[in-house]
């Protein structure tokens, strides 16, 4: 007889203990010697990064010095694994610090509470707890046990090849089959059976009564919503595969939404449908475009993408429709090439860096593809130069080693030609625009340009204007006409709420009001008045940043009382560092170095200024240290080589960087590093490897 904490999830709420009450007992109890675990999260730990820096809080609580290893959960995984019961309904992820073995044996090595489980994802990975299930002799769950039944589907649903541009799933066995079918008898519960429809599609196994029953209970729920149904694209899919005679009256109903569906049943209505959508801006929309072309009117996708390029040239769509666009061809020949060779996702990444060094000079796409591609081939030129020497090892597999010489060589002697005056897509993610920061540590006269004429478009947008201000600004290049160029026509678009943690950048509103303050500007006054007023709320958290325009005693003592304060801090300290610095005529590193030891002053955030101030005309706005980063990297051995520093600041330095990704996980930073690059860095470390700047 199962015991209340092993039986199936369907009597959760007979259970005498919440599961979150059995965890939390069990995680309380772990911890020794070299290993600690953080309490159980508050909504202030939303992501790792939080979740670092509350350790850092705790060993430095404790007075821990010795190398410790941790690990915790923050609020999202929270919030993903329990129910407000405190039910665990998903796998609760743990999160990790220091040294892997460390925590594997604090966890207990695999062994959790009674009645759950935790299993180890790996040295780059976290841990996951999950409660233990049973299967029956054909490796099937109780349909009553939904814990069960969620492992059971999220094995199935596990891809072949996760790598892979178009994902597949392994054959159902016949009993998998029938469980699953049996699970769309009637009465049909849309809400309950739509992750069973969703592994049946996927391996193309809706029957037609499936389908057609699926799609009547699916018009009658989800009325004027049918995107909110979760399975909505299998069974689109299914009506599609089926050629169902409302498929395309649903395909109407949902617009673009229904593109990549489409593509995945090829059709010339699909084609036409598609292109419709890619043509009126939709970017998402041209990969399905350049698929479905290739699948129905010309397979090399070079040519395919040519024909595509010129039409949607002619229609004057934005730009990111272009950028979709050479996208989608890197992703096709990539994945062309993977097929016919076999290579993995390591060689796959090689190869696309080599097709985009060729697309820079391939005269059969139109220039505005080509600029793209050296773009995209900027920082991997090297990388495919470095992969073509080395001897009988390349993963270039069948291509000969002079061939692709000759393919960078071209390259290079068009990139300064293609890229004059181009800059980076502005309304790409955060991430990977943070990525190319360091590319703008100096700026040329035509980055000045570009930036110049992206402040002015007013097609800009929040994200891209708050990355080109903070550049011009910082550089101190910024001037009134800058200033004239936004306000006021876009006074109102700027007043609303960008969220900037993940970035390099301030909200735009920020940096302007700095720029206003510090030219005696006659907007400053307006900005100010805005800032101090009671709406909106979201900019109470940043007002304090403007403090860096036009700094006087006043406004550094109001950013001291808030840096010592608990208040969160979201550059704030980084800001009264700056400003300190500018009052007194000095570095900001040496400001920073000075408050080593501050009472009130949390270290993990001083460590963080300390490496993000390293250079004035740029400083590193980042909430947190970012291991990925180029530009990271670069300052924090700045400030490990600082002779003007203190021995505890050069040690920051010093333990950034061998924290470091570059260091220790190369294949997670982008761009790349070319071998020759992690050699170089490698040798840095080592050199330093006997210094004490890197103890404490």
């Amino acid at each position: 007889m199962n015991s209340p904490d092993t039986a199936p999830l369907g009597h959760r709420t007979a259970r005498r203990r919440s599961d979150l009450a059995t965890i939390t007992t069990w995680w309380r109890e772990l911890g020794g010697d070299g290993f600690l675990v953080l309490p159980p999260p508050r909504r202030s730990r939303f992501t790792q990064s939080d979740g670092h820096t509350d350790a850092a809080e705790l060993l430095a609580t404790r007075g821990i010095t010795a190398p410790t290893s941790f690990a915790y959960w923050h609020w999202q995984s929270h919030q993903s694994a329990f129910d407000r019961s405190g039910a665990l309904t998903g796998e609760l992820l743990l999160h990790w610090g220091g040294d892997h073995a460390a925590v594997a044996a604090g966890l207990c090595e695999g062994e959790g509470p009674a009645g759950f489980r935790v299993v180890d994802g790996g040295p780059r990975s976290a841990f996951r707890m999950d409660r233990v299930t049973h299967r029956d002799d054909a490796g099937l769950p109780d349909p009553v046990d939904p814990d069960g039944v969620r492992q059971f589907l999220q094995a199935l649903d596990e891809p072949v090849d996760r790598s892979s541009s178009s994902l597949r799933y392994r054959s159902l066995t016949p009993a998998e089959a029938e469980w699953l079918h049996d699970r769309l008898s009637d009465p049909l519960d849309l809400s309950a059976v739509a992750r069973f429809a969703v592994s049946l599609e996927r391996r193309d196994g809706l029957s037609p009564d499936e389908t057609e029953r699926l799609l009547s209970a699916w018009r009658l729920s989800y009325e004027g919503r049918l995107a909110e149904w979760s399975a909505w694209r299998e069974l689109l899919h299914a009506l599609l595969r089926h050629g169902h005679d409302e498929a395309w009256e649903i395909v109407s109903v949902l617009g673009s939404h229904a593109s990549a569906v489409l593509c995945r049943v090829p059709s010339e209505r699909g084609l036409d449908t598609v292109r419709g959508f890619a043509l009126a801006g939709d970017r998402a929309s041209v990969h399905a475009w350049l698929a479905l072309h290739r699948s129905l009117r010309e397979p090399d996708a070079v040519r395919a993408a040519a024909t595509l390029a010129a039409e949607l040239t002619a229609h004057d769509t934005p730009e990111t429709c272009l950028r979709g666009l050479y996208d989608a061809l890197i992703g096709a020949v990539t994945a062309d090439w993977r097929r016919e060779t076999g290579a993995d996702h390591r060689a796959g990444r090689s190869f696309a860096a080599l097709a985009a060094v060729r697309f820079g000079t391939e005269e059969q796409l139109p220039h505005v593809l080509r600029v793209l591609a050296a773009d995209a081939a900027r920082d991997q030129a090297d990388l495919v130069r470095e992969e073509a020497l080395r001897s009988g090892r390349s993963v270039l597999v069948g291509m000969e080693p002079a061939e692709i010489l000759a393919a960078v060589d071209r390259y290079e002697a068009a990139r300064d030609g293609l890229l004059s005056g181009k800059g980076p897509d502005l309304t790409a993610y955060e991430g990977a625009l943070g990525r190319l920061w360091h590319r703008f540590r100096t700026l040329t006269d035509t980055d000045v340009r570009w930036l110049r004429e992206r402040v002015a478009d007013p097609e800009t947008g929040l994200q891209g204007l708050g990355f080109c201000l903070e550049l011009l600004l910082a550089h101190g290049l910024a001037t009134g006409a800058d200033v004239e160029a936004v306000l006021p026509r876009r006074l109102k678009d700027l007043t609303k709420m960008y969220r900037t943690t993940y970035t390099e950048w301030r909200h735009p509103v920020v940096t302007l009001t700095c720029l206003a303050l510090d030219l005696e500007h006659p907007a400053a006054g307006k900005l100010v008045a805005w800032w101090n007023g009671a709406r909106p709320v979201w900019k109470d958290t940043q007002r304090l940043l403007t403090h860096l325009g036009a700094p006087d005693e006043a406004k550094a003592a109001e950013l001291w009382d808030f840096v010592t304060s608990p208040a969160h801090d979201v550059g704030q300290l980084m800001t009264w560092v700056l400003v300190r610095a500018r009052l007194d005529g000095e570095h900001p590193l040496l400001v920073a170095d000075r408050l080593l030891g501050t009472p009130g002053i949390r270290e993990q955030v001083l460590h963080r200024v300390l490496i993000g101030v390293a250079d004035p005309e740029q400083p590193l706005w980042h909430y947190s240290v970012n291991p990925r980063s180029r530009s990271w990297w670069q300052r924090a051995q700045e400030v490990a080589e600082n002779p003007s520093l203190s021995p505890e600041a050069r040690a920051m330095g010093l333990r950034t960087a061998r924290d470091h990704y570059l260091i220790r996980y190369p294949d997670q930073v982008t761009p790349a590093p070319t071998e020759a690059e992690r050699a170089s860095a490698l040798a840095w470390i080592d050199r330093h490897a006997d210094s004490r700047l890197g103890n404490g």
